[in-house]
């Protein structure tokens, strides 16, 4: 349970409280502007910067690209890289794969490259270049930022003049192509000490024009002060649209950095004693899994649709490990049968032939959503966590994954999906990207 004297964990670089979105004829300032949220639930502002005009997003979907980056250091570091830039973009004779190939999806594996006139600036390892090379996407959620919280006032303008920055003179900055940022940190003093607090935490960067017609609320979860969990919630009809069209439920985005499992002890947030009836990591992440399943619930019982991505440490069944899935410790099958039981049914677990649980333990509270990787592209093997020791592909696994109220996939508003997998996408950190697009 969190401390009541303790801080807020969403971050921002201001904290101005204005009427969102601003009114289209109201003058521009020529300071950084600040868009306000309109929820009473938000605990902060979005805030944008370089803004020069106004675009207006796709009409008919958006994409959310998410990624464990292992650190965000690397990503403001200006150290030149010993390898040459240049070969993160070099065209590969790899096949093309299923799950990456659309005319608007990210490049595949086979063929990285920058958008014409674009190259990176400054840190070998940049956010903008990444963004740009795969078509300015809506979203990006990022997980494991390792910042620590009392470091946060420092590093967050700078992370958001890294993702607004132009990379070059060919680099036109405007509101289909600039970002807000929104940081959830870990306010642990027990649990989230390591590495001197430089650990966990979650990263929200929404395009610009995106943002500010669709975006009612970023908000944290008062269940977790380890900075796991980013929650976005989503307008059913903003200014401007259509609303004599089918009506669709609006959707609300969870980016997650799930519990990883270990036998390291759990502590009473509160006294830092062993907790008597969560001691071990292990036993924490079952309590995750049960408070996430019932956010996602409890969004549902308020009329919205949820789109959860991250990474949630599982991997689900045989399909997603390679060249096996962890079995020992057995305590880790005892996660993995608990995560698909709170999360999914039985139609989908036998979809993605998923290790499950007694009949007891199927009458768990369930969220009955979709793996949309599983339900589109069946039991084919792709992998998002590769670590940097050894050869590449030698031992991976799927645990970062997205996954939708069922009604969302039925509706057909899931349109494509897919795994970024390869070193060069890889770049410093121990996982890949993957992406989705959505019906509005």
């Amino acid at each position: 349970m969190a401390q009541k004297d303790s801080p807020t964990r969403l971050f921002t670089t201001t904290s101005h409280q204005e009427v969102s979105p601003p009114p289209l004829k109201r003058r521009r300032l020529t300071q950084t502007p600040s868009l306000a949220l309109d929820s009473p639930r938000a605990s902060s502002t979005l805030q944008t910067a370089g803004q020069s005009r106004r675009s207006s997003p796709s009409k008919d979907a958006f994409r959310v690209f998410s990624w464990n980056i292992n650190g965000i250091n690397t990503f403001l570091s200006s150290t030149p890289s010993a390898r040459k830039i240049t070969s993160y973009f070099t065209e590969s004779t790899k096949t093309q794969k299923s799950g990456t190939a659309s005319t608007d999806a990210p490049p595949n594996a086979s063929r990285l490259r920058t958008p014409p006139g674009q190259a990176p600036s400054g840190s070998p390892h940049s956010l903008r270049a990444f963004l740009g090379r795969h078509n300015w996407p809506e979203i990006l959620f990022l997980q494991e930022l390792k910042i620590k919280p009392q470091d946060g006032p420092v590093l967050l303008p700078k992370i958001l003049s890294a993702l607004n920055a132009p990379l070059n003179a060919a680099d036109s900055v405007s509101d289909n192509c600039t970002y807000t940022l929104n940081v959830v940190l870990p306010r642990d003093k027990h649990n989230a000490k390591a590495f001197g607090g430089r650990l966990y935490g979650v990263g929200t960067i929404m395009r610009t024009d995106f943002a500010r017609k669709w975006v009612a609320t970023v908000r944290e979860v008062d269940w977790d002060i380890e900075g796991r969990v980013s929650v976005v919630e989503m307008r059913v009809a903003p200014e401007g649209q259509d609303e004599n069209g089918p009506a669709t439920k609006p959707l609300a985005l969870l980016n997650v950095y799930a519990v990883n499992g270990t036998t390291q002890p759990y502590r009473n947030p509160l006294t830092g004693a062993i907790h008597p009836n969560c001691p071990t990591r292990h036993d924490r992440k079952l309590v995750f899994h049960s408070l996430l399943r019932d956010e996602c619930l409890s969004l549902e019982a308020r009329g919205f649709s949820v789109v959860v991505a991250g990474d949630v440490n599982i991997a689900r069944g045989p399909a997603d490990g390679h060249p096996n899935l962890r079995t020992f410790p057995e305590q880790h099958c005892l996660n993995r049968v608990d995560f698909n039981t709170k999360f999914f049914g039985d139609e989908d677990n036998k979809r993605a032939g998923a290790y499950v649980g007694t009949q007891d333990e199927k009458n768990e509270k369930c969220l009955d959503a979709v793996d949309v990787f599983r339900a589109k592209y069946g039991m084919e093997k792709r992998y998002t966590y590769y670590p940097n020791r050894g050869e590449w592909g030698s031992s991976c696994d799927r645990v970062d994954m997205v996954f939708v109220s069922k009604e969302v996939w039925d509706d057909g508003r899931v349109i494509d999906t897919g795994i970024l997998d390869t070193p060069q996408e890889r770049g410093p950190s121990d996982h890949v990207p993957f992406w989705v697009k959505i019906a509005l």
